[in-house]
């Protein structure tokens, strides 16, 4: 479930001058750990390098720096090492994406730079084909869509929105809703019917597929009465 609060938490706009582990390196990749720096990404997709000596720009892409050690020499200077190193240590995030937070934990993740909406960390996402059980009912259901949405936003077919079923009062109105059908209904005739939850109200089985879960025999509860409908 989204967690007691069911508001992100904020994230800081600025970050102190760090040291990174320096351990079997020399030269520039060692300056590039020792140094106190502060990777800051901006906006057009570089990063801003703060060092005690000023501070420069770096486009990882394009693999500049604005550094004298670099416009001169045509070296891979500290600063492109730096940033590098934080990237690939998921401290900041890769050229392209930003940092979010997770609408049902509140952690830090990275998502396109385009994409708007509530994020989802890698523990939580949830993707279609992924197996999952309803927290409510025990259910098991297939995921088959991400409508990339706030659950406060998106609404049934009844004219309500899914934050408003009672049945969604401990998940959170900010969480994006997934659409998912009942792995019962896939073993009978008829119509397979799409219903949206919100996100943490669907658990994830680790390790089992649709195809697993096919000869899994019915769920204990049944089909019950989803919340909401597509």
């Amino acid at each position: 479930m989204t967690h007691p609060a069911h508001t992100p938490a904020s994230l800081p706009a600025t970050r102190s001058k760090i040291t990174l582990p320096a351990a079997g390196t020399a030269g520039r990749s060692r300056r590039a750990r020792i140094e106190p720096m502060a990777v800051r990404p901006l906006r057009d997709g570089r990063y801003a390098v703060e060092t005690e000596g000023g501070t420069y720009v770096v486009a990882l892409d394009a693999n500049t720096c604005t550094c004298p050690d670099h416009q001169l020499r045509h070296a891979r200077c500290k600063h492109l090492r730096r940033v590098a190193l934080e990237v690939t240590a998921r401290l900041v995030p890769p050229p392209g994406q930003r940092t979010a937070v997770c609408a049902v934990c509140g952690g830090r993740t990275f998502v396109p730079t385009r994409v708007s909406g509530p994020a989802l960390c890698d523990r939580h996402a949830l993707r279609p084909g992924d197996v999952v059980a309803d927290r409510e009912t025990g259910d098991r259901l297939l995921v088959v869509a991400a409508t990339g949405e706030r659950a406060d936003h998106v609404e049934t077919d009844e004219g309500r929105v899914v934050a408003d079923y009672p049945s969604n009062a401990d998940y959170g109105g900010h969480e994006p809703v997934f659409r998912a059908v009942y792995v019962d209904s896939l073993r009978r005739d008829g119509e397979v019917r799409p219903y949206a939850f919100p996100a943490s109200r669907l658990r994830r089985f680790r390790d089992v597929t649709a195809a697993d879960d096919a000869d899994v025999g019915p769920s204990p509860t049944g089909i019950g009465a989803p919340p909401t409908t597509a």
